[in-house]
């Protein structure tokens, strides 16, 4: 009798840290607003944190080529080693490297630039409350300003970890992957549009599409 092989799982995801993980963890529990079907997946923290998500994804994910249909590999470019090649080009390179070591075209590189902080930054009130701002005088955005945070042109801080923290030592909150899970679930996505974060909805929607 000719044994049945295993069932592939979706996707595979490759992160260097906690609050990574906590925060795609919390979106893909969200399908239907990332307009993809529901997706099954496993998730590792690499140990190397962000270096290790560069230099060593290939290896990391070499034994589970035959076990999942796509890799997904996200950390942020500040830390990583390879801030001065950019974010695109941080992505093109480790997917051009994924792709000779057994992933091609099924696998997806998102850079955060600069770091995960800056998906924080949307305008939803929920960003208050996850910080702890709710009913606080000065609003946050004014304090922000006040204390010299300048913003880009989508209106996120020029230096946005650095402003997260600031905001949740005011506030007197705890930092913790707990925040980012929050922000996640509670979020519209339509309000997300930074370029890492468009790109990872890019790319799982393209490889999940939803069901009719």
């Amino acid at each position: 009798m000719t044994a049945i092989p295993p069932q592939k799982k979706d996707l595979i995801i490759l992160v260097p840290d906690q609050d990574i993980y906590s925060g795609i963890q919390e979106l893909l529990t969200r399908p239907q607003a990332l307009q993809v079907r529901q997706i099954a997946f496993d998730m590792f923290k690499h140990p190397y944190r962000d270096p290790g998500c560069f230099n060593e994804a290939h290896e990391f994910l070499r034994p589970y080529i035959g076990k999942y249909e796509f890799a997904l590999v996200v950390f942020d470019k500040d830390g990583s080693g390879q801030e001065i090649l950019g974010a695109t080009g941080i992505e093109t390179a480790l997917t051009q490297k994924l792709a000779q070591n057994g992933w091609p075209n099924r696998a997806g590189v998102v850079v955060i630039d600069p770091e995960l902080e800056i998906w924080v930054w949307s305008d939803s009130n929920q960003v208050d409350a996850a910080l702890g701002w709710t009913g606080k005088t000065p609003a946050l955005r004014d304090w922000l300003v006040s204390k010299g945070f300048s913003t880009t042109a989508n209106a996120k801080p020029a230096r946005p970890k650095e402003a997260y923290e600031s905001a949740l030592r005011e506030a007197r909150t705890p930092k913790s992957p707990a925040i980012f899970k929050k922000l996640a679930g509670n979020v519209s996505f339509s309000r997300c549009v930074d370029a890492s974060f468009t790109r990872l909805k890019t790319l799982l929607q393209n490889w999940f599409p939803e069901t009719i």
